[in-house]
């Protein structure tokens, strides 16, 4: 049986204070391949430490975590970034495009500082667009975009690399019910070509989407 692309055993996270504070509490959690996963909560409920864990941005206080097989937990800082880089791609709700760069530029400097070859960076953004739909951009301006079409840009830069998982932080907490039934319908669309989505989300609309709804409550995770 192949390894899940998320393994969670018993993770927990606490912040330092007297007493600690305990932002993620023995959380258990199995995400496999293709597997499209919403988590929802409300504010302060854990969803951005569990964002963070999940993305290799913050260690947990103890448990396990694992990433395609990998035990992420004990890594040096630079051995995570490297898999972080090779496995993760990030969608966040504000676009984080450089407004002078074309959308094609904005897609190809995903790589300018992983390990990738510089030889055929132009090909690979551009099939990153084209499986999001946004080949007759590829030469405008993000301010030209319309708030859906930028984010379907950030998500091509998030897959350059092929990433095992795709993991959004409220994705269209900044688009129009029309935007966002859009970039729902690419989730299905990758999703359908293999691709493992995890999205943070407080909108019903957007979790009511996903194969699967886990809900976090003062750091405390359980499957709906």
């Amino acid at each position: 049986m192949p390894e899940p692309v998320i393994l969670l055993d018993e993770l927990t996270k606490e912040f330092p204070a007297d007493p600690p504070v305990r932002a993620l509490s023995a959380i258990n959690l199995r995400v496999e391949k293709s597997d499209y996963v919403a988590i929802v909560g409300p504010s302060g409920s854990g969803k951005s430490t569990l964002l963070n864990t999940l993305g290799l941005l913050d260690r947990p206080t103890s448990g396990s975590y694992r990433l395609d097989g990998i035990e992420t937990v004990g890594l040096k800082d630079s051995v995570r970034t490297t898999i972080r880089g090779s496995r993760i791609g990030f969608v966040f709700q504000s676009f984080h495009l450089l407004p002078h760069r074309s959308v094609l530029e904005n897609v190809m400097l995903a790589e300018v500082y992983g390990a990738a070859p510089r030889a055929g960076r132009r090909e690979r953004a551009l099939r990153a667009l084209e499986r999001v739909r946004l080949s007759h951009r590829v030469g405008y301006l993000p301010g030209k975009l319309s708030g859906g079409e930028r984010q379907r840009a950030a998500i091509a830069r998030a897959l350059m690399g092929d990433p095992s998982l795709l993991l959004c932080d409220e994705p269209t907490g900044n688009l129009d019910s029309k935007n966002t039934d859009a970039v729902l319908d690419l989730f299905d669309d990758l999703r359908a070509q293999g691709m493992t989505i995890v999205v943070i989300t407080h909108e019903s609309d957007v979790s009511d989407r996903a194969g699967r709804r886990v809900r976090i409550t003062d750091g405390v995770l359980t499957e709906e």
